[in-house]
Formats: structure tokens, C-alpha cells, sequence
């Protein structure tokens, strides 16, 4: 924190900064009314104290220099809804295998989509097809696959099963890949306290799930934790059991116009492919947007958009791909975490476009704190 001038303003400030740090240890949330917190401020919005420096972070296995050959692998993707190319969760998926088509020899491999209005026999009988070719390993992409890697994966002991953000099936040959979204998530609600001119931002859920509840609540907490005085909006474009909200673009659109219209200036989205209508509604208004999952700056299917993306919550569905094919194609399954959090960087925040290089150092400050234990980031909305 810089140096106050005045006796008496000084010992004001440090005095709302302890207990400021007080509740930042606890929840990570900034919930008294102090307004006279210093450090180098990016906005007016800012209330908190800049946080320590950060360390030399960790990084994930999927970084290290041992070189692994996967090339005996067949591997199956069965993706969710909106499949390659949203933009998002799917392509993040894609891109993990990729990486180990180009990095690891892997070259057999099978993709597949699931359609928005399909039942769970839908799913079970396209897992069981794939089993039943003889693929090693089969990676399904997205928790609406529960229910079918349960059924299909005790019928085929000898093919590994991995699913993407579930950890309800126990079986020996089912690998879940889940992840803090909510640390990343309040990655983003510090950036848009920083970064708001307004001092009130918004949240665009897809579907109103304990999934997407997680990175409302870490949005919600970064927010709060930087900012004393933001306001917040905060939907769904579905309730839960309607997963239409992750592909409809022009509900996100609507609902994003009118959080703008409301005051919000800078909007995070959580909604899948739905999210490019939140990028839309935030260029044709003058505000900014942040993105979900993948780097969404640099994908092209949201290219039109980019100037108003100012970062993304990344959520590393690549790198848990691909770490699990790696483990898988060393004969080592127990090498991967039990979560993808900030530790691992199984989540974190992206710098393209350099929109957020000026608070880097902010950003990096909070990731250390989470990281640390300093911090500890609620997967519940605290309203």
C-alpha cells in the first residue's frame, strides 16, 4: 500500500485495510464500508488494497519435458452440446487432443456430438458404440454425461472412461476431471471491479446448475473483494433441466443489453456458445465482456467481437485432456490432481489483447492469496 500523507489519513486507511485483510482471509469478500483503501488503482470502483506481490507459480504436468508416445492410444471424444467450434468448453476439450496429436503421436481418433434435445439412452448408446469398437479410452465431455458413463462403463472393464466435470461415478475405470472454476472465476470479478468505469458489472449464466453456480460465485466474491461499492447483476438465460441456455445466442444477447441498459459496463458470461451474443450485445453497447473456458479473444467463431473481450476465465479442459492422456499412455493414472485448480493452473485467466496487462500484477497478487490459502473462493453464491 503507498505511503499516505497526514498523520491522520494514514492511520485511517490502515486501519479499514486490517480489517479489510481480516475478511479477505476468511472469504476473500470485501464487505465493510471502507472506501479509502489505497495501493495503485486501476478505477475509482477499486476499494481494497493492492494485493502482495505474488511468487513463482506452479505449473501443470502437462508442461514438463518428458517426452510420452500415446501413438498406441484410440481415443473417443463425445462431446456436449454445441460440440467443436463453440468457442468454449467443447473446444477446449478439442484442443487438448490435439496437443496430443502433435506432441504425443497420438493419432487415432473419433469425435461426436450430442444434440440439445437428446434423452440419456441417446448418450448411453453412443458411449456403448464406442466401447464396443475398441477404442482405449473414451473422454466425455461435460457432466450430461453421468448418468451414461455409469451404465456403459462397468460393461467394458479394460476401456478407460475419463468425464469432464463429474465426480459422481465411482468405478475403477472411470477418471473424473473436475476443476476450481470458482478461483478462476473470482480471477474475473477483480478484473471487472478493476476494469469498470461505472462501478457495475454482470454475470450471464447458461443454465442454473451447482456447475454454473460455481463461477457465479466466484465471480460474485472477486468482485466484492476488490470493491466495497459495485453493483452487481446477476442471471440465468435457463433454469435448471432447460439446456437451451448454452446454445442460444440471441437470449444472451438480450440478457446482456439489458444488464448494459441497467448501468453494467463490463459483462462475464458463463453460458457456452450463448456467450457470443453476450460479446455481441457488449460491442453494439459500448461495454466490455469477459470470456468462459477458453482463450475467447482469439477464437474465431467470436472474432467480430474481440475488441470488447478484455480477458477470459480459462478453464483448462485442455490441459485435463490432455495430462489424462498423457498418465494414461505412461500406465499411470494416479499421477493427475484430484482437481484442476489455480495450483496447478487447471484454471486461471488470459492476457491476449493485453487489456489486462496493467493489472497483472493485481491479478497475480489475488491467485497467490487463493493459491496460498490466504483466500479461500465459496463454489456458493453469496448473495
Amino acid at each position: 500500500m503507498r505511503r499516505m500523507r497526514g498523520t491522520a489519513l494514514a492511520a485511517a486507511a490502515m486501519a479499514g485495510a486490517l480489517v479489510l485483510a481480516g475478511c479477505a482471509k476468511d472469504s476473500g469478500a470485501g464487505n465493510n464500508s471502507n472506501n479509502n483503501a489505497s495501493g495503485d488503482q486501476s478505477s475509482s470502483c477499486v476499494t481494497a488494497p493492492k494485493p502482495p506481490a505474488a511468487a513463482a507459480a506452479s505449473t501443470s504436468s502437462a508442461q514438463s519435458g518428458e517426452k510420452v508416445d500415446a501413438s498406441k492410444l484410440k481415443v473417443a471424444l463425445a462431446f456436449d452440446v454445441g460440440g467443436r467450434g463453440d468457442a468454449s468448453f467443447n473446444d477446449s476439450a478439442a484442443a487438448g487432443v490435439d496437443k496430443a496429436k502433435s506432441e504425443m503421436g497420438l493419432t487415432t481418433v473419433s469425435e461426436s456430438t450430442a444434440s440439445s434435445s437428446e434423452d440419456e439412452a441417446a448418450k448411453s448408446q453412443r458411449l456403448e458404440q464406442l466401447a464396443a469398437q475398441g477404442f482405449t479410452a473414451i473422454v466425455a465431455v461435460g457432466f450430461a454425461y453421468a448418468k451414461a458413463v455409469g451404465q456403459v462403463a462397468p460393461k467394458y472393464p479394460n476401456t478407460q472412461f475419463a468425464i469432464v466435470d463429474d465426480d459422481s461415478v465411482k468405478a475403477p475405470n472411470v477418471t473424473s476431471l473436475v476443476f476450481a472454476e470458482e478461483q478462476g472465476s473470482f480471477l474475473a470479478g477483480v478484473a471487472a471491479a478493476y476494469k469498470s468505469k461505472k462501478c457495475h458489472v454482470g454475470f450471464v449464466g447458461g443454465v442454473n446448475t451447482p456447475l454454473i453456480q460455481k463461477f457465479e460465485a466466484g465471480f460474485l466474491q472477486g468482485v466484492k473483494a476488490a470493491s466495497s461499492k459495485a453493483k452487481i447483476e446477476d442471471e440465468y438465460l435457463t433454469p435448471a433441466g432447460d439446456i437451451s441456455g448454452f446454445q442460444d445466442p440471441a437470449k444472451g444477447n438480450v440478457k446482456a443489453a439489458a444488464q448494459i441498459a441497467k448501468g453494467a459496463d463490463v459483462i462475464y458470461h458463463a453460458a457456452g456458445a450463448s456467450g457470443k451474443g453476450v460479446f455481441e450485445a457488449a460491442k453494439s453497447n459500448n461495454a466490455m465482456a469477459i470470456g468462459v473456458d477458453s482463450d475467447q479473444y482469439n477464437q474465431k467463431t467470436v472474432e467480430a467481437s474481440k475488441d470488447v473481450i478484455i480477458t477470459s476465465m480459462l478453464k483448462r479442459v485442455d490441459v485435463a485432456v490432455f495430462d489424462y492422456l498423457r498418465a494414461l499412455a505412461k500406465g499411470d493414472l494416479t499421477s493427475l490432481p484430484k482437481r484442476f485448480d489455480l495450483k496447478v493452473d487447471g484454471v486461471g485467466y488470459a492476457t491476449s489483447g493485453g487489456k489486462v496487462d496493467d493489472i497483472k500484477d493485481v491479478l497475480d497478487g489475488y491467485k497467490a492469496q487463493i493459491v496460498s490459502g490466504a483466500i479461500t473462493v465459496s463454489d456458493k453464491p453469496q448473495k
